[in-house]
């Protein structure tokens, strides 16, 4: 399987060259050369295989030949080693739970999958990689767990100071050996530009690549739980409909990818906090990023999202076709604690302000009784527990994933510049 990059300046690459680039020379974001459809026999019949299985049906030709088979397998299997239930919440409606891994968020699939393949690929050889990765809250702490003390693998982590949640500020901040964590002066969107400015920086020697869901490595993978929440609903019969709460949008991408691959879903929504340039877009055809604004749902504080120009892709840039498959909402901190409310009023469970996000877009979306609506839950409501505690008349209990972290002690050097980024890199 050959990439080739979104900005059509650079030359195509390998699976493997796209992993340890990250991003291609021209700044373009890396983009597989062909989709091919998974049987229809196997997904009428996705019941009668093992999440493990449908994994590697779902990634095999991404990755080619590239990684031998018995390794891929393996990979995936350590990859997806926890449960992904979906819960159902009220008539027509559950919730994927996607926060049963070891940080407790959706972004362990990606982290882990992505460290373990580069971790193959950098097997013989004597080179450190330095894996740059801009966090709005959950990627930091997946990313540092899954690559913690991978052999020839360093990992520097840039954060919004005072825009992450304390526990998410810890999981990325306590690991130590080759985990460093960056506290930017500045938002997400910052944060981001800087990891891309140092991509291209020929006066860095280091070899650089992202953990962020530019990487193919890491953005791929996340088709794995649609695939095993369809295979949970399917006998239900009725059209599925995912509402992802969205921020830089790898997640909903790698849904319309499963999609592209047979799975029968009736409609993607990307749910947004106010950061709404991707629900403006649906309006008026207009793409008009802007800074990123503060929102109780942190992880979706992007105003620029990255992954957006993927699924245009997918759509061959045709907007009434993305619309067909693809609807986006907008909605405030307010509205967000009374779906919360909500949720925990008719439901007795317990949402983070994203999975609140999520419901709402299929509030607003209006499932039909022919219908299904699946919101993801993208992290543990502990994650964001001074939201959920000031919302919900409920205590939290710590899982043990957190108390591992709570109580250490933070450590992360504070830049306000790309030069102090450059600075750090060649230090």
């Amino acid at each position: 399987m050959n990439y080739y990059s979104l900005h059509h300046k650079s030359p195509k690459v390998s699976f493997q060259e796209a992993v340890v680039k990250g991003l291609a020379p021209d700044r373009g974001i890396y983009f597989p050369e062909n989709i091919t459809p998974i049987s229809k026999e196997f997904i009428d019949t996705i019941g009668d295989y093992s999440n493990e299985e449908i994994a590697y049906e779902a990634i095999k030709q991404f990755v080619g030949d590239e990684i031998p088979k018995d390794v891929l397998q393996q990979i995936i299997k350590e990859t997806i080693n926890f449960d992904f239930p979906v819960v159902e919440i009220e008539k027509n409606i559950g919730t994927l739970e996607l926060f049963h891994g070891p940080t407790m968020a959706f972004k362990d699939v990606g982290a882990r999958f992505m460290a373990r393949c580069l971790g193959y690929f950098n097997r013989n050889n004597n080179n450190q990689i330095t894996v740059l990765v801009a966090t709005s809250g959950d990627t930091g702490g997946a990313v540092a767990n899954g690559f913690l003390g991978v052999k020839g693998v360093d990992v520097v982590i840039l954060y919004p100071s005072g825009k992450v949640s304390d526990i998410q500020e810890k999981q990325l901040t306590t690991l130590g050996q080759n985990i460093k964590a960056l506290e930017v002066d500045g938002v997400f969107d910052d944060c981001q530009e800087m990891v891309k400015t140092a991509f291209l920086d020929s006066d860095i020697p280091r070899t650089l690549t992202s953990a962020n869901s530019i990487n193919i490595a890491r953005w791929l993978p996340q088709m794995f739980y649609f695939f095993f929440a369809y295979k949970q609903v399917y006998k239900k019969n009725k059209e599925v409909v995912f509402s992802v709460p969205s921020g830089n949008f790898g997640n909903i991408c790698a849904g319309l990818m499963a999609q592209k691959l047979g799975l029968p879903v009736k409609q993607f929504i990307a749910a947004t906090n106010v950061n709404d340039t991707v629900p403006n877009y649906l309006v008026d055809g207009v793409y008009n990023p802007k800074p990123s604004k503060a929102t109780i749902s942190n992880a979706m504080d992007v105003g620029n999202p990255s992954n957006f120009i993927r699924i245009q892709e997918l759509f061959n840039n045709d907007l009434e076709a993305l619309k067909t498959a693809f609807s986006s909402y907008s909605f405030t901190d307010e509205a967000t604690k009374v779906a919360m409310k909500d949720i925990y009023k008719n439901a007795n469970y317990v949402a983070d302000p994203h999975g609140a996000v999520g419901y709402l877009g299929l509030k607003e979306y209006k499932i039909t009784e022919e219908q299904f609506g699946i919101f993801l839950e993208t992290a543990h409501p502990v994650k964001f527990l001074d939201v959920v505690t000031e919302t919900l008349p409920v205590e939290v209990e710590i899982p043990e994933q957190i108390k591992s972290v709570i109580d250490k002690e933070k450590e992360a050097l504070k830049i306000g510049t790309y030069e102090e980024l450059k600075s750090f890199l060649n230090s």
